[in-house]
């Protein structure tokens, strides 16, 4: 069950024992009905979930208060569980094809690694200082101004910028983000984004296939809020 779903649960979901009871206008039976509903999903989907976590989650995004997690976090984890989610129902073909897709990967990113002067950041993210700068860093929710060139792992250009570009940072893949809140103005780098912190097992269309890195280098010009 993708998390896009998870409103419509209420709507498409029998409740439990519906049929044992009455109808009831109560506002404590239907948010018991309600969470009964959600529960068994849940525990179809996600078995080994920590119900306090759970609980904790829903009652601060239901009651607006502040959340434990940044928003940029939970996007992520989201979009990782998605992918497992997505891999697991894969069957037949798609499963060695996947392994494949996987084996290829960690080998280009251990090949990467032991290249001179590679320093690894957060999330596996391994980068190159091509060019090092001296101004402010970005602010996460901020924007950049960017010269860039993605490349897939054989060296083929997927994008590139032919003029300078704006990005908010909340707007690009999450590798773009972790490395970029490093990156002072004026530098260059290489970076080489595993495919968890870029498309994933999801892939980008027909230019990026599932589970592949990227490479990019990339020139921080400009920052604003």
């Amino acid at each position: 069950m993708s998390r896009y779903l998870l409103m419509s649960l209420f709507l498409l979901v029998p409740l439990a024992h519906a049929a044992d009871a009455p109808p009831s206008d109560n506002a404590h039976d239907l948010s018991y009905s309600l969470g009964a509903s959600l529960g068994e999903r849940l525990r179809q989907e996600a078995p080994d979930l920590q119900l306090p976590a759970l609980i904790e989650g829903l009652q601060q995004a239901y009651q607006n208060k502040p959340l434990a997690i940044k928003q940029e976090r939970m996007e992520q984890i989201l979009s990782d569980h998605d992918a497992a989610l997505a891999q697991a129902e894969n069957s037949g073909q798609s499963e060695p094809q996947t392994e494949a897709a996987l084996k290829e990967e960690r080998r280009f990113m251990d090949a990467e690694k032991a290249k001179p002067g590679v320093r690894q950041l957060a999330d596996g993210i391994l980068m190159t200082e091509l060019t090092p700068g001296t101004g402010p860093k970005p602010d996460i929710n901020g924007r950049v101004q960017v010269k860039y060139v993605g490349r897939l792992p054989d060296g083929t250009i997927f994008d590139q910028s032919q003029q300078p570009q704006w990005f908010r940072l909340d707007s690009v893949i999450a590798g773009w983000t972790t490395a970029l809140v490093d990156m002072p103005v004026g530098a260059k780098w290489r970076l080489v984004i595993p495919s968890a912190q870029a498309y994933g097992a999801e892939g980008a269309g027909d230019l990026i296939d599932p589970y592949t890195p990227l490479v990019f280098e990339i020139e921080l010009l400009s920052v604003s809020q």
